[in-house]
């Protein structure tokens, strides 16, 4: 890693980072604002317009990214997000529930942006460190989504001390962190570029011109590989979303205290982003299906642990949660190097972005389906969906370990570093 790759890989640490608590501030009181203005039906509404809105952007910042730069995408996209905080704040001020909604969907391109800087990162890296860059730039989210709610608090009394409405000052707090986090990204962020690879460069596929994302994925249901890493991150994405959500729920059923629920979680996210270097080394050094397999083991590990939990007490519900964030991790990380890795430059950058939609929609479905299911029965019923969403994952993975293990497919010949 050079000096400049390694300004380059700081300057996404600290947007991350400020993303990261933005996204995770506002997000801990925005069901609760929605509440307040439009009844309980419109909390579990909202969350799911931020996520849509994550879902909505991933494509469109990936083209901007392929047409114009990842520094540009990525500030553009933290500046939409700082104008949904505010949308979000005139809102609660005029007592406006769509306005609110809508403010809540531009405030979700923040967790497109975080999602992409990991790309960011491992842009014009040797492949013997690509998912290590990438992890590193992930495992900057862990402080934010750690940090931002307990700026809930704070952040509430803040905005009463500026006569704002509950539940609102700490969306002035992701304003501002979004804002700056746009300006350290559009100020510090200078991507190094590629080093001259000779002759064979004229060759490279990176010089085609750019696909759009149908295309994208059209080109990865014919590479095995890469279509198993597209799967796997949708379906660990919404794995993790299908148990996670549920679980503040589940425990609330059993009586368990929110101090403890709050540990669970945090447990979690830990279990998510804490250890994503570890991943990234272990792909580097062993490979990325390898470290997929993991993945899926961590994840069924987590489903069957949460289905015997759900009749035990709080320490199995606990466990599951740690298994099923580093699940999580170790799948986002492999999968998301082999789409860096296996994809020609000119349909990377597409590839990427419709994963990460593919990723936030799978997210919201899960979402949107975990309430029914565990009404229907309990959290028993939200493991066992759980571990059938994880099943397109395993179906498709002797596929990609074939794919590997046979010579290098002439589509993927060596990418310029």
């Amino acid at each position: 890693m050079t000096p400049r790759h390694g300004r380059s890989i700081g300057v996404l640490i600290v947007s991350n980072l400020l993303g990261g608590v933005g996204v995770a501030s506002g997000f801990a009181v925005g069901g609760l604002l929605a509440q307040s203005l439009g009844g309980t039906s419109m909390a579990g509404f909202a969350q799911a317009c931020s996520t849509l809105g994550a879902a909505v952007a991933a494509v469109p910042l990936a083209n901007l990214a392929g047409r114009r730069g990842r520094r540009v995408s990525l500030s553009r996209g933290y500046a939409v997000a700082c104008l949904g905080a505010v949308v979000i704040i005139t809102a609660a001020v005029s007592s406006q529930i769509i306005l609110m909604l809508l403010g809540m969907s531009l405030f979700g391109v923040a967790q497109a942006v975080n999602l992409q800087t990991r790309y960011a990162g491992a842009e014009n890296v040797s492949p013997a460190a690509r998912a290590r860059a990438m992890s590193i730039v992930l495992w900057a989210t862990t402080i934010g989504a750690v940090t931002g709610p307990n700026l809930a608090g704070p952040g509430d009394r803040f905005g009463a001390g500026l006569s704002l409405p509950a539940f609102t000052g700490p969306f002035l707090f992701s304003a501002v962190a979004f804002a700056t986090a746009a300006t350290v990204l559009a100020v510090l962020f200078r991507p190094s570029p590629a080093p001259p690879t000779g002759a064979s460069a004229v060759e490279e596929p990176d010089a085609l011109p750019s696909v759009g994302a149908v295309a994208a994925l059209r080109w990865a249901t014919g590479h095995p590989a890469a279509l198993f890493a597209v799967v796997l991150i949708a379906v660990a994405h919404a794995v993790m979303v299908m148990v996670m959500v549920m679980t503040p729920v589940h425990m609330g059923n059993h009586g368990d205290t929110l101090e403890l629920v709050g540990i669970v979680i945090s447990l979690h996210v830990l279990g998510m982003y804490a250890l994503s270097p570890v991943f990234g080394w272990a792909v580097d050094r062993l490979g990325a299906i390898p470290v997929a397999i993991v993945g899926i083991v961590l994840l069924a590990g987590a489903v069957c642990t949460g289905f015997v939990a759900a009749s035990a007490g709080p320490g199995l519900t606990m466990m599951a949660l740690v298994l099923l964030g580093l699940g999580w991790s170790a799948s986002v990380i492999s999968g998301s190097s082999l789409v860096s890795s296996l994809a020609p430059g000119h349909i990377r950058v597409a590839l990427q972005g419709a994963t990460d939609a593919g990723m936030n929609y799978a997210g919201a479905a899960s979402a949107a389906l975990a309430g029914p299911i565990l009404a229907f029965g309990e959290f028993q019923a939200v493991n066992v969906a759980a571990a059938l969403i994880l099943l397109p994952a395993v179906v498709f993975l002797p596929a990609a370990l074939r794919s590997v293990r046979s010579a290098v497919p002439a589509a993927h010949q060596p990418i310029p570093e």
